[in-house]
């Protein structure tokens, strides 16, 4: 499989994707058109618009699947997928809903380039059970993609050191998971971004990320790691 897995669409002091414009075009190569799954916001047909816009500056046509009259077709004809972020139960339970899950899977297990960025990273992941996202709707199951073995937290957030905040930390939460989950836990921060091919899982980008296991300390590592020696996968 080939994945790129963005924690974060928007980066502060620059436009969507910007931060992740490089790496995108890199790993898309000589692709010539995305299917973009905007399922993860109310507003498909804007969302599209921006998402189109700044994958033909990168060099590349967009389709959406909502303006599909067949999905599952569509996906069956993409070269690649992008799902884009926004409320993860929306995104999961519209693929339930199109009856596209499986067959997104299955296309992304064939080799077909899969990019997510924050719900879309979500779903690649076993369960969406580490998402920060409210539960507006209620998708059939919490079982995702499980085009990689860990859960995934994009947006992850250290404590503020002068912050007054005395409700749970990320960390604290996702020890909870861990209370009654053993699937491991990566935490991308902002900026950070996970490149699964061959070789495995790298993290990249420019900011760290934080491996959670079920009874042991959190483990930081910085761009660059290969995320299965530390999970030992």
């Amino acid at each position: 499989m080939r994945l790129l897995l963005i924690s974060n669409s928007t980066l502060y002091g620059s436009g969507y994707l910007e931060h992740a414009a490089g790496e995108i075009r890199d790993f898309l190569g000589g692709i010539k058109r995305v299917l973009f799954v905007p399922f993860a916001l109310a507003d498909r047909d804007g969302y599209t618009a921006r998402a189109r816009q700044q994958f033909e500056a990168m060099g590349f046509g967009l389709d959406s699947l909502h303006e599909a009259s067949d999905k599952k077709l569509a996906v069956e004809e993409a070269e690649a997928i992008f799902i884009g972020g926004g409320n993860t139960f929306r995104l999961l339970k519209a693929l339930y809903d199109f009856e596209v899950l499986e067959l997104i899977r299955n296309k992304a297990q064939q080799g077909v380039p899969y990019i997510g960025s924050s719900a879309g990273s979500n779903v690649a992941a076993p369960t969406i059970r580490t998402t920060n996202d409210m539960p507006i709707v209620e998708p059939p199951s919490f079982n995702a993609l499980t085009l990689v073995s860990f859960q995934i937290n994009p947006h992850y957030l250290d404590p503020g050191p002068d912050s007054t905040h005395m409700g749970e930390t990320r960390e604290e939460r996702i020890v909870q998971f861990l209370e009654e989950n053993e699937t491991p836990v990566v935490g991308l921060r902002e900026g950070a971004m996970i490149r699964v091919e061959h070789d495995g899982a790298r993290l990249k980008g420019t900011s760290g990320a934080r491996i959670f296991l079920r009874g042991q300390a959190p483990i930081e590592i910085l761009p660059g790691a290969m995320i299965d020696d530390i999970l030992n996968v």
